[in-house]
């Protein structure tokens, strides 16, 4: 049996724990509200967005396809995973790890590069693939504009050749208890097809159709790659401040695991005590 000095340091450190994962469960709480209003206001725009390309898309050409709706023969192909700079986020970041792993190993024959979001992942990776270029500074201050000057360096080297494909790994947030891994195609773009009898409507374009697509396409690729680093960002306070409410549940309820456990070993000790006080006045008694 352990004893009493030795129970107490293990309740004091425990103690000390539910401290620090509870202050980190309430800044978490604090982050995730700014980061929900954030990713919720977005989604109606790239949404709207999506539906302007694809009715603007109807009335055009067939014959003049953008170069970022254009299909290859799969030989290149670039993941970006994004992942947090920190830890302590419960299955958060392993999960991306993992779907990444994944999706590599499935890639057999392919020239697979990755453009890393996050240090997690990159220190995960760094040494097992073949890393594009490693953008974790860009979650510190999130902005739109050091998004978009990344997308448009893979929509370059999309459009020189260099990737026949490119592919978005996030967490997609649904709630602070759920957040989904989502393996979404970045590019080439999915323009569908849609029937001309049920889409012809009298348009009056200025400029003409196939310019505004062509100025559509590149703002709602970087308005995806921003909605992903929004939604991972919400989808990791969340994520840490679920792990801490369990972590400081689970480091209480070991405290009063402790506690009685103590109890009992000072209850022991006490009577013990009386124990050899009794049999040392019987001792002398008898003598």
């Amino acid at each position: 049996m352990a004893n009493l000095k030795e129970i107490r340091g293990r309740i004091t450190s425990i103690s000390s724990t539910m401290q620090i994962t509870s202050a980190m469960k309430m800044v978490s709480a604090s982050k995730l509200k700014r980061a929900q209003d954030a990713i919720v206001m977005l989604r109606p725009y790239s949404e709207k967005l999506q539906e302007i390309i694809q009715n603007v898309n109807s009335s055009s050409d067939p014959d003049q396809t953008s170069v970022f709706a254009q299909k290859r023969d799969v030989k290149r192909v670039l993941f970006i995973p994004v992942t947090s700079n920190k830890g302590l986020a419960g299955a958060f970041n392993s999960s991306i790890v993992k779907e990444l792993t994944a999706q590599l190993s499935r890639r057999g024959g392919v020239e697979v590069e990755v453009l890393t979001v996050g240090k997690k992942v990159y220190d995960a990776v760094r040494r097992s693939a073949n890393i594009y270029d490693n953008q974790s500074t860009i979650l510190d201050h999130i902005s739109f504009d050091a998004v978009a000057a990344t997308a448009e360096t893979v929509m370059r080297d999309f459009r020189e050749g260099r990737f026949d494909e490119v592919y978005l790994i996030y967490n997609r947030f649904v709630n602070a208890a759920t957040q989904i891994v989502q393996t979404e195609k970045l590019l080439p773009i999915s323009l569908p097809e849609t029937d001309k009898k049920e889409t012809e409507t009298d348009y009056i374009f200025e400029p003409d159709r196939n310019e505004i697509i062509e100025n559509l396409i590149p703002k709602s690729i970087k308005t995806q790659v921003y909605k992903a680093l929004l939604d991972s960002i919400a989808s990791e306070h969340g994520a840490r401040m679920t792990a801490m409410h369990k972590a400081t549940d689970n480091a209480q309820a070991l405290k009063n695991e402790l506690v009685i456990y103590y109890n009992k070993a000072r209850q022991a000790a006490i009577t013990n005590e009386i124990l050899e006080i009794v049999s040392g006045a019987e001792a002398l008694k008898n003598s």
